[in-house]
């Protein structure tokens, strides 16, 4: 009986393990693999997690009008459930089509910042950008277990890409 308990017991464990789905694809010339979360979608925005050998990529696609990003603009995440704010600049370049990058290095140790994006629930992010009007950018409970997920779950796996 104690054989046939501890597997059932142990049975979500790996379940859980199970979740992470990630596109995984190999580049054709320099035989890299790159990692990616795909699309995520929110109210007034997408975001894809990417990752490489070299670094991780957190790209948000912002919709409506005031879209110009260059290396002034800000990002601020708000957290749930706590009055903490993290302020985030544009390391993406200069563009009107929404795009705007968070930028971090892939390495052996995730970087404090990198690891709170990923497995603390974000409620919602305010976006400034060139003409210093603000968009703001809500996630629901769903939109942030979804982050969360899939966020924790790339970051780690990224760590394998790392030569």
């Amino acid at each position: 009986m104690k054989r046939f308990l501890l597997p059932v017991l142990l049975l979500p464990l790996f379940g859980a393990a199970q979740d992470c789905k990630l596109n995984r694809e190999t580049d054709p010339f320099t035989k890299e693999t790159k990692l990616s979360t795909g699309f995520m979608f929110f109210s007034g925005a997408s975001l894809t997690i990417d990752a490489d050998s070299k670094e991780i990529d957190l790209l948000f696609s912002v919709e409506g009008a005031n879209r110009c990003f260059d290396n002034n603009s800000t990002a601020v995440i708000h957290f749930e459930g706590s009055k903490v704010k993290m302020n985030l600049r544009n390391a993406g370049t200069m563009n009107c089509e929404g795009l705007f990058h968070f930028i971090y290095k892939n390495s052996v140790t995730t970087t404090s910042q990198l690891q709170k994006l990923t497995t603390q629930k974000i409620s919602q992010i305010v976006f400034t950008g060139g003409t210093k009007k603000e968009i703001v950018v809500l996630l629901s409970p769903t939109d942030q277990e979804l982050l969360v997920s899939l966020g924790s779950c790339l970051v780690k796996e990224a760590k394998s890409l790392i030569h």
